[in-house]
């Protein structure tokens, strides 16, 4: 029965951890369903405001501890605007311009910044092993989310000619992309320093109202009506997105990140891109590459190796002791 009791129970860690990053993957795809009947500022309001009410609403319930000082005011505040904000506003607006599948993966290069932000702050130990998986899995993504003429180019021409355009550039979404994964990078980085004044299920919740409010302004400067062409369905993915994809996935995570290794915890957001591209692929069409395929498989391996680096260590080390153990002749 123990036995049985603790397999139930690394079961059930195993898919909290996963949740998150299964939400946004998928809550990627139901923001892009809904783009091309409102404004991308206005998916972003709506995915924050209502699910920063729900969070707040739960932690009511559960009669956790509301801010005190203007200290901990102050970390939400600086949260909403980097998480908030600029995250989503950027998400928003990069989506807009490119595919479900290849804007996750643009920002979730975003773990290589949490990594050297994280060993700077926190005096997180990193290690070989891990810092090969977060290099295998910037060559996943890579693979899943640059052309593949590049590397076509590379592997039988040895050169790689790119023709940089400052406005294409903007208007193609990667740039937006960018900036929300460096924007979320600092976002994660913060959660510790907010939790240290404010329980984090309840910054989680404040910080998506008040991220959300200047987003709301600018979707009605943009458009008094954003709401007016959304259709029943719309409705559905923005409720999925705020839900699911805001309220639940958030929480799960920020709760998470405030107990523990930052390093390991953003390595899993590799796991995102995977979701929005299967999911991309079953309900938007979007097709993957062998290449791309193959990204997958790196970003796999990457999670692994930077999840389980001390095993691994302790793995190596005794298979080491083992080689290295002299041979005793009678």
């Amino acid at each position: 029965m123990q036995i049985e009791s603790k397999t139930n129970s690394n079961i059930r860690s195993g898919l909290t951890l996963i949740a998150p990053f299964f939400l946004w993957g998928t809550a990627m795809v139901a923001m892009k369903g809904v783009l091309a009947d409102t404004t991308p500022f206005f998916v972003a309001t709506v995915r924050l405001i209502p699910a920063g009410i729900l969070v707040l609403l739960w932690a009511m319930v559960q009669k956790r501890p509301q801010p005190q000082d203007w200290q901990g005011w102050g970390w939400i505040i600086l949260f909403a605007l980097v998480d908030g904000t600029l995250f989503q506003g950027f998400l928003a607006q990069g989506l807009e311009r490119t595919g479900a599948g290849l804007g996750s993966v643009i920002i979730d290069s975003q773990p290589i910044a949490v990594a050297l932000l994280s060993s700077w702050l926190f005096k997180e130990v990193i290690g070989g092993l891990g810092w090969l998986g977060l290099l295998l899995g910037v060559g996943g993504i890579s693979l899943i989310g640059l052309p593949d003429e590049w590397f076509y180019q590379l592997w039988h021409l040895q050169s790689l000619t790119i023709n940089w355009s400052g406005p294409a550039l903007v208007e193609s979404g990667e740039l937006w992309m960018l900036l929300a994964s460096l924007s979320m990078a600092v976002g994660t980085v913060l959660i510790p320093f907010v939790s240290r004044r404010v329980d984090p299920v309840v910054a989680t919740g404040w910080h998506m109202i008040i991220g959300g409010l200047p987003l709301l302004a600018i979707a009605l400067v943009e458009d008094p009506q954003p709401w007016r062409h959304i259709d029943l369905w719309g409705w559905g993915n923005l409720a999925y997105a705020t839900v699911f994809g805001s309220a639940i996935a958030y929480g799960i995570f920020f709760y998470l990140a405030s107990r523990g290794n930052l390093t390991s915890l953003s390595s899993l957001t590799f796991l995102t891109p995977i979701f929005a591209l299967s999911f991309g692929n079953l309900i938007l069409g979007e097709q993957l590459s062998a290449l791309q395929w193959l990204g997958v498989a790196f970003t796999l391996v990457s999670i692994y190796l930077i999840n389980q680096r001390e095993q691994l260590k302790i793995q190596l080390r005794a298979m080491w002791g083992l080689v290295r153990k002299p041979v005793v002749n009678d």
